[in-house]
C-alpha cells in the first residue's frame, strides 16, 4: 500500500552517477562520443493538463496521488518542474533500423528525470516522452502529439495486464501547445495537439546502447557500460567478467523469447522492431505504429514506412527478434573474444521461444500438456483462419465455448455459429467443410486429454479464458479515444484504461468493445495501419 505522496519521492540516479557524461551542456544536435548521457532540460508547457494517470504504476512507485497533489504531479509529468533529486538527461545510443545500421540515435524526445526508489527498494526510472529537444532529436522537435501519446499510454497499460512484459506508464498530460506533423508524410504537415507521457521501467536500456561504443571501437567505455548494467540490472551474475558477459548475454536472450511469445500468443505486432526499440530486459518498449491481429494474417503489419518489405510483419518476429540479438552478441564481442558461447546464447532465445510456443498453443486451444502431433492441429488451424479474414481475438475466445460433445457420440457437424462472429465477410466455399475437419481434429484430442483428467471440461474453458484475452487495444478503439480527446472529452481515454486493467474477464456492460472492426475503420487513418509520425 502507497505511505508517502509524490513530492516525496527519493532519487538515486545511478545511471548518471556512474557513466560517463556528454562534456558539452548546450542542447543542440550533434555527435557525442565518449559518453552515455547528456544533460538537458525539458521544455515549459504552456497550459499542462492531466488527462489520465494509471493509479496502480504510482503506487509501484508507493505513493497515492491526492487532489492536493495533482496540480503538482501535471507540473511535473509535464516538464514544467522537478522534483528535490530529478536529474534530467537523454542517453546516447546506436541501432539497426529496418536491418541497416544507422549510426548515433539516442533518445531524440525521451528525457529521462531520474530514477525513483521504490519502498521495496527497487529502481524505476520515470521518462518523458515528448517533452522536448535533447542532443539526439537530430532535425525533429522533441514532441510528442496527442493522438500518438493516447496510443502509448493505454497500449503500455494494456501490455501489462495481458501479461506482456512492457515498459508501463504513469501518467498522460497535454502541454496546451500545438506540434506540426506530417501524418501521412504527403507533404500537408498539421498542428496538432502536444502531449507528455510518463513511461516507467527499472532500465531504459536498450540493444543499441552497446551497439554504438562497439561500433567506434570504444572498448573501454562499452566494458563500462557492460559492467554497470550487470552491476544495477544483473547482480545474481555477480561481478563483472568473461562468464558474466555470457551470462547476461543468455539471459537477454531468454528475456527476448518470452517477450515475444506473449506478442505472438495475444496477436500484437509491435511494427518497428529496430534494435534500438529492444530492451535488455525483455519488455515491450516504443510504442508506435504498433497494432493487433484482427484478421489473422501472418504477413500483416501496421507500419506504413514497411508496407513493401514487411520485414516487421506479424509472422516475422521472432526471427527479426534472433536477428536483432546477434547484433547484440557482436556488440558483445569484444568483451568475450569466442563466438561459441554467444551462439549458445541465440541457441537459449530459440529454445526458450519454442517452449514458449508450445505452452501457449496449448493453453490457447486449453490443452493441458503438449504432445507432438499438437503442431499438425496448430498448422492446420491456421490454415482455416487464413481462408477468410477471421478475427483472431474473438475466433479462440468463442472457441471456449463451442461444444464439442465430449460427452455423446461424435456427430457430423459440430455447432460452429459461435465462430461466424469472428469472420468479417461471407466464407468461401468449402470453408464450412474445412472448419468442420478440423474442429473434428480438435475434438478428438481434447477428448484424448479427458480422459486422463478429472474435470476436463471446465479445465479446458478456464484455461483458455484465462489464455485468450477478451478486449485488447484495437486500433480504431484506440482512434476513437483520440478523436474524443482532441476535443477534449477523456471519458473513452479512461474507459480504455479501466477496461483493459480486466482484459480476461466478460465485462458485460463493455461487451459493445468485444467487437470485430467496423468497416467503415478498415481503411480510415489510425484505424488500421499507421505511420511513424508522432
Amino acid at each position: 500500500m502507497a505511505s508517502r505522496t509524490f513530492q516525496s519521492l527519493q532519487f538515486d540516479n545511478r545511471f548518471i552517477q556512474q557513466l560517463p557524461a556528454d562534456p558539452e551542456h548546450r542542447n543542440f544536435p550533434r555527435s557525442v562520443e565518449g559518453a552515455l548521457w547528456s544533460e538537458v532540460q525539458p521544455r515549459v508547457a504552456s497550459r499542462p493538463s492531466l488527462v489520465a494517470y494509471s493509479s496502480d504504476v504510482a503506487n509501484d512507485l508507493g505513493f497515492d496521488l491526492t487532489d492536493a497533489d495533482k496540480t503538482l504531479f501535471t507540473e511535473v509529468m509535464a516538464g514544467n518542474r522537478l522534483l528535490p533529486g530529478m536529474q534530467p538527461y537523454a542517453m546516447v545510443y546506436g541501432g539497426h533500423q529496418f536491418g541497416n545500421w544507422a549510426g548515433q540515435l539516442g533518445d531524440g524526445r525521451a528525457i529521462n528525470l531520474g530514477e525513483a526508489v521504490t519502498p521495496q527498494g527497487d529502481h524505476l526510472t520515470l521518462q518523458l516522452k515528448g517533452a522536448g529537444l535533447t542532443p539526439y532529436s537530430r532535425t525533429a522537435d522533441g514532441l510528442a502529439v496527442l493522438r500518438s501519446s493516447v496510443r502509448e499510454f493505454l497500449c503500455s497499460e494494456a501490455m501489462h495486464y495481458l501479461g506482456v512484459p512492457t515498459t508501463r506508464a504513469l501518467s498522460l498530460v497535454t502541454t496546451g501547445d500545438n506540434v506540426r506533423r506530417d501524418m501521412f508524410y504527403n507533404g500537408r504537415p498539421e498542428w496538432e495537439p502536444g502531449a507528455v507521457v510518463c513511461r516507467v521501467a527499472p532500465s531504459f536500456t536498450r540493444f543499441g546502447h552497446f551497439e554504438l561504443p562497439a561500433s567506434r571501437g570504444d572498448i573501454a567505455l562499452l566494458r563500462q557500460l557492460v559492467d554497470v548494467t550487470l552491476r544495477n540490472d544483473f547482480p545474481q551474475f555477480g561481478e563483472p567478467g568473461k562468464a558474466a558477459y555470457i551470462a547476461f548475454f543468455h539471459d537477454v536472450s531468454r528475456r527476448t523469447a518470452e517477450m515475444v511469445a506473449h506478442w505472438m500468443r495475444v496477436g500484437f505486432v509491435h511494427g518497428v522492431m529496430n534494435t534500438d526499440n529492444m530492451s535488455i530486459l525483455g519488455l515491450t518498449i516504443d510504442y508506435g505504429p504498433y497494432g493487433w491481429l484482427e484478421g489473422f494474417d501472418p504477413a500483416w503489419t501496421p507500419n506504413t514506412t514497411d508496407a513493401e518489405g514487411r520485414r516487421y510483419r506479424y509472422g516475422n518476429q521472432p526471427s527479426v527478434a534472433l536477428w536483432n540479438l546477434a547484433q547484440l552478441g557482436n556488440a558483445l564481442y569484444p568483451l568475450v573474444e569466442e563466438v561459441e558461447p554467444l551462439n549458445a546464447g541465440l541457441d537459449v532465445y530459440r529454445q526458450t521461444l519454442e517452449q514458449a510456443r508450445q505452452l501457449d498453443m496449448t493453453a490457447k486451444l486449453g490443452l493441458q500438456q503438449w504432445q507432438p502431433e499438437d503442431d499438425l492441429l496448430i498448422d492446420d488451424l491456421h490454415r482455416v483462419l487464413q481462408l477468410t479474414e477471421t478475427d483472431m481475438t474473438i475466433f479462440y475466445r468463442h472457441l471456449a465455448d463451442v461444444d464439442l460433445q465430449l460427452n455423446s457420440v461424435a456427430a457430423e457437424t459440430i455447432d460452429a455459429s459461435l465462430l461466424a462472429e469472428a469472420l468479417y465477410r461471407a466464407p468461401p466455399a468449402g470453408y464450412q467443410q474445412q472448419l468442420q475437419n478440423w474442429l473434428q481434429q480438435y475434438r478428438l484430442r481434447v477428448q484424448q486429454e479427458a480422459q486422463q483428467y478429472d474435470d476436463a471440461l471446465n479445465r479446458r474453458y478456464r484455461l483458455m479464458q484465462s489464455t485468450n484475452p477478451k478486449y485488447v487495444l484495437r486500433n480504431y478503439l484506440a482512434q476513437q479515444a483520440i478523436d474524443l480527446a482532441t476535443d477534449g472529452d477523456y471519458s473513452m481515454v479512461q474507459r480504455l484504461l479501466d477496461v483493459l486493467k480486466r482484459p480476461y474477464d466478460e465485462q458485460p456492460e463493455h461487451q459493445d468493445l468485444f467487437a470485430k472492426r467496423p468497416e467503415w475503420a478498415r481503411n480510415k487513418a489510425g484505424c488500421s495501419m499507421l505511420s511513424c509520425s508522432s
